[in-house]
């Protein structure tokens, strides 16, 4: 019998970040929680401690065995890329901080992985992650990017694939 596993998922923004955690290592992935964690009326320090807390928190409260965290990509706007790269910096202190091993996956590879092609559009994310977890109701944008990043390490994991060995966008 297969271990199971608690992925946390992490759609990082510095305005806004999407959560959510799945259960898996039996037949198919369980939906366990997700939500947002809604920063944008913060000034930019507090937002940073409250993303911290709540990681911590979510953390504490779900006990994942592994986060799954979207890489930052290239912004046209650098002022943003900076934003983001903080809000990031701070998700993956609080999981080092809890010992919990982290992988990163490109937008195109999460894509690629969920809904079958690597520019796929949120609402084609949001479908596919609501039917894959057999969902009744369709997760927020952020949510559900964060679902599929969950359901992206899943996949490799399953497949029994390195996902340190494979290219970005690759479809299996």
């Amino acid at each position: 019998m297969q271990k199971v596993y608690r992925v946390l998922g992490i759609d990082p923004g510095s305005r806004k970040a999407g959560f959510g955690i799945i259960e898996s290592g039996r037949y198919h992935p369980n939906y366990v929680a997700s939500g947002v964690i809604r920063v944008e009326k913060l000034t930019g320090s507090q937002r940073l401690k409250v993303i911290f807390e709540s990681i911590n928190q979510i953390i504490e409260q779900y006990k994942p065995d592994i986060m799954s965290i979207e890489k930052v990509f290239v912004y046209k706007n650098p002022n943003s890329a900076l934003k983001l790269g903080q809000a990031r910096g701070v998700i993956l202190c609080v999981a080092a901080l809890h010992d919990l091993p982290i992988m990163e996956y490109t937008p195109t590879q999460i894509k690629s992985t969920v809904v079958g092609q690597g520019h796929a559009s949120k609402e084609q994310v949001q479908y596919m992650v609501t039917n894959l977890l057999k969902l009744t109701q369709t997760p927020q944008e952020d949510a559900a990017d964060a679902l599929s990043a969950a359901l992206c390490h899943d996949r490799y994991l399953t497949l029994g694939i390195d996902p340190e060995k494979i290219s970005k966008g690759t479809k299996f």
